[in-house]
């Protein structure tokens, strides 16, 4: 290496060492992203919940927060949210009584 100034040593070493792994990175399209947001949402239920009284309350709370479950009825196409379902039922009644 040419250079002489020991910062732009260090990150021409590192590239090197690593540069199988971002070459795959690069060509696979792979990221640790989708990884990280599921550390934070798990972060963050631990937070809003401040705290749990045993870890298998704080995996069931995981597993029903992050685990995708669609908990609405069969005949309904999309997710609506409970406050769009009440004003709903609230227009349709005072539509039709």
């Amino acid at each position: 290496m040419r250079c002489r100034l020991e910062p732009v040593k260090k990150v021409a070493r590192t590239i090197k060492e690593h540069l199988w792994d971002i070459l795959n990175a690069i060509v696979l399209k792979v990221s640790n992203g989708p990884a990280e947001e599921v550390n934070s949402s798990i972060k963050a239920l631990k937070i809003r919940s401040h705290g749990f009284r045993n870890k298998q309350r704080f995996a069931n709370a995981i597993y029903f927060h992050l685990g995708g479950l669609y908990l609405y009825p069969e005949g309904m196409s999309r997710r609506i949210s409970p406050l769009e379902l009440v004003k709903r039922r609230v227009f349709y009644e005072a539509l039709f009584n």
